[in-house]
């Protein structure tokens, strides 16, 4: 019963990984595009990150 918990676990931290990644990346791109922007940006891309990795944790401890 521990092989699947182990698999759950990882895949929750490889899609917390990719998303907290994917927004940096757009983010990035974001402020390249509009460098005036940055703070507004960077406010909203670490909020979204907060939110990914609290929902990460969570779903960690319901695995």
């Amino acid at each position: 019963m521990e092989i699947p918990k182990i698999i759950g676990a990882g895949l929750v931290v490889i899609g917390v990984g990719m998303g907290i990644g994917r927004i940096g990346g757009s983010a990035m791109d974001a402020i390249a595009r509009q460098p005036e922007a940055t703070g507004k940006i960077q406010t909203a891309m670490l909020i979204a990150a907060a939110l990914i990795e609290g929902i990460g944790f969570a779903a960690l401890f319901a695995v």
